[in-house]
């Protein structure tokens, strides 16, 4: 009979609403400690950031980085182009600026051709224009390559043609030569035009 008298006091609905002040003491006790650990939760987080906060800090770091570096790299890369379109323009300035009193020396050539009465003075002017444009080019770094009387050397010279060599000691050699060849610095820049004894 007891037992059924506990089962109808649970049962009943004024003890399941009636909070008694014990229940009320424990929710409140209840209450303050998610109060505490959320608080404590939320502190941690202010003052130690998580891992996943320190990543994102290290990959923003890192983006940051790499986007300096590329529009660094890409300045530079526009500054050589530049650079480089400006140095072909102007490369053979030099030789140019080194050119001109030779040219100069042409343009007089001519207008005293124009007055002259005699051939000698006009070939004496010309010889001393030839020799001032060579010494330029001297100055410049190019050189004659010495052909005739030498063996022939395909890495040299061209040959256009063979003749019946008039010794014995010419055959296989340079007996003449139609056009110079030319070295820049040790670089062959044009290659001698020859005829070889046979």
């Amino acid at each position: 009979m007891l037992k059924k008298k506990k089962k109808e006091n649970m049962d009943t609905p004024e003890n399941i609403n009636e909070p008694t002040q014990e229940n009320l003491a424990e929710e409140e006790q209840l209450k303050a400690q998610q109060t505490e650990t959320v608080e404590a939760v939320e502190a941690d987080e202010v003052a130690s950031p998580s891992a996943e906060d320190k990543l994102k800090d290290e990959l923003a770091q890192a983006n940051d980085k790499y986007l300096r570096l590329y529009a660094e790299f890409d300045n530079f890369r526009r500054r050589t182009q530049k650079e480089r379109a400006e140095a072909r323009e102007t490369e053979g300035k030099d030789l140019i600026i080194a050119l001109l009193p030779v040219l100069d020396d042409f343009e007089r050539a001519q207008r005293a051709m124009e007055k002259a009465t005699e051939v000698a003075p006009v070939k004496e002017g010309v010889t001393l224009i030839q020799n001032k444009l060579k010494n330029i080019l001297t100055q410049k770094g190019l050189t004659e390559m010495v052909s005739i009387g030498t063996p022939f050397d395909a890495d040299l010279q061209e040959a256009i043609t063979n003749i019946p060599a008039p010794t014995d000691d010419l055959k296989g050699k340079v007996i003449d030569e139609m056009e110079k060849g030319y070295y820049l610095k040790d670089r062959v820049i044009r290659f001698a035009k020859v005829i070889v004894g046979a």
